[in-house]
């Protein structure tokens, strides 16, 4: 089966853009339109994020939101056989900020969100980097395609961690000098066990690992803003954090990133994953103490 869903993908992904952008417009009528794929979750988070905006303005984002989602259906496939050199021509990351700290032999932590095109954020930061690349991934449900996946993601020799799997694997690659990826905009498995702060106005649960671990291995911090230029280009920008993670204070980096991510979709606000459930998790009076926010916690 790996080897049927790998080749039908891969062929798809030899058609030019144009081609696959005409699948992305029907992919966008079938889940916008006739599926209405999660829309009452995306109307919900648009509404609650942006209660400035009317009725008519939030059903526009949610509609530029499903054409974004719906390009990077067809972007992330177009990435079984797209070219290096073709890659570079879509999408730049400028990691000049990056270039003495590499030199010096430090190791830097690069924190981003769900921007689309995300997939494309793993491989610009593999392209980009001066020194090795790793990201970490979640492992997905079916075997077969989180192999076909794996095989799409590692094709600029990209080296993942599972998340499932960090604490043991990074023993390997941090004997070496390194560059690591987190998507740090995850819900963590439970209220209990992440940090809790206002995002966007509303109790949410942030999971702790890149604010400890940037405690812990004192690296150099960097986040990655991701802007869509136009179908199929992008841009990541990078802003330096601080060159001594061990130098900040329990949560500041938490809400440093809470603050940055939101500033970046204010800027571009159909290009985050509206679809996900973000504020799944409902705050509770037991989770005060989990509490970093500058703000006093809700009474819940």
């Amino acid at each position: 089966m790996y080897y049927i869903v790998y080749g039908i993908l891969y062929l798809f992904s030899l058609l030019p853009f144009f081609v696959l952008y005409l699948f992305s417009d029907l992919i966008f009528f079938l889940i916008y339109h006739v599926m209405k794929y999660r829309k009452h979750v995306v109307l919900e988070n648009l509404s609650m994020v942006f209660p400035e905006k009317k009725g008519e303005d939030i059903e526009a984002l949610a509609r530029q939101f499903y054409r974004d989602f719906s390009d990077s259906i067809v972007e992330i496939i177009k990435l079984f056989s797209m070219s290096e050199r073709a890659f570079n021509r879509r999408v730049s990351m400028d990691l000049s900020v990056c270039r003495e700290y590499e030199r010096q032999g430090r190791n830097i932590h690069y924190h981003t969100g769900h921007q689309m095109n995300w997939e494309y954020g793993n491989h610009a930061l593999t392209l980009n980097s001066g020194i090795p690349a790793v990201n970490v991934y979640l492992r997905l449900n079916s075997k077969v395609m989180d192999s076909v996946i794996y095989r799409m993601r590692t094709r600029f020799h990209n080296i993942l961690v599972p998340a499932q799997e960090f604490r043991e694997q990074s023993v390997k690659f941090m004997k070496n000098q390194y560059a690591l990826g987190l998507i740090a905009d995850q819900s963590p498995p439970g209220g209990d066990a992440g940090y809790w702060l206002n995002y966007f106005g509303k109790p949410t649960a942030f999971i702790t690992g890149p604010d400890k671990g940037a405690r812990r291995l004192d690296p150099v911090v960097i986040f990655l803003n991701c802007v869509k230029i136009k179908r199929g280009y992008y841009r990541y920008e990078a802003k330096l954090v601080t060159d001594h993670g061990r130098s900040m204070a329990e949560g500041e980096l938490t809400r440093l990133y809470r603050d940055f991510l939101e500033e970046g979709i204010r800027r571009n606000p159909s290009n985050y994953l509206w679809s996900h459930r973000r504020w799944k998790i409902q705050y509770k009076s037991e989770y005060r103490n989990r509490w970093i926010d500058s703000s006093e916690p809700p009474v819940a």
